[in-house]
């Protein structure tokens, strides 16, 4: 089951959802609208490395907005930290955004159970975009879950602004 609009009000006021800073006017019939941060980190090196910490570099984005290019990999943030031990958290791009030819979180929707924190995006465009901090650039779902929750202590829990990729601690060493 999915929360309708009202019950993620709730959810946020009771405590099951943690949404900072909520708003009542990002609440949408079943989801809740999240807002681009104001950082967003580049890798650097021409190959990234799978099984390396990469390299990267910060950019801000200005309240005039920041250019994204088509064929680079963005690494924003949402502003809200968001996060339930309730519920599954689901992120999307809006429509609107990707009508704009904004790729969104394509990859990787899904949050644990028991996250909590800003939520990394992963953005790549199919022609130069203009993108602002502030702007409504996702949405959030929450799905009821069935079974015992064992809640997520991984390597990205409490993250504040976007995350680099820490795929390299995975690895299992090889004989």
């Amino acid at each position: 089951m999915i929360l309708t609009g009202p019950e993620i009000t709730q959810a946020a006021m009771d405590g099951r959802i943690q949404i900072s800073p909520f708003s009542k006017e990002q609440v949408n019939p079943n989801s809740y609208n999240v807002q681009l941060g104001d950082s967003l980190l580049v890798y650097t090196d021409e190959i990234v490395d799978a099984y390396a910490d990469n390299p990267t570099r910060t950019v801000k984005v200005p309240e005039e907005g920041f250019v994204l290019q088509p064929g680079q990999l963005y690494l924003g943030h949402t502003m809200e930290l968001v996060g339930s031990d309730t519920y599954v958290p689901l992120l999307f791009g809006r429509s609107s955004v990707g009508r704009l030819g904004l790729f969104v979180e394509i990859t990787a929707p899904i949050g644990d159970i028991g996250f909590h924190g800003q939520w990394t995006l992963m953005l790549s465009s199919v022609r130069p975009l203009r993108v602002y901090p502030s702007m409504k650039i996702g949405q959030i779902m929450f799905f009821v879950s069935k079974g015992a929750i064992d809640l997520y202590a991984g390597k990205y829990q409490a993250a504040m602004g976007p995350q680099v990729s820490r795929y390299w601690r995975d690895r299992v060493p090889t004989a």
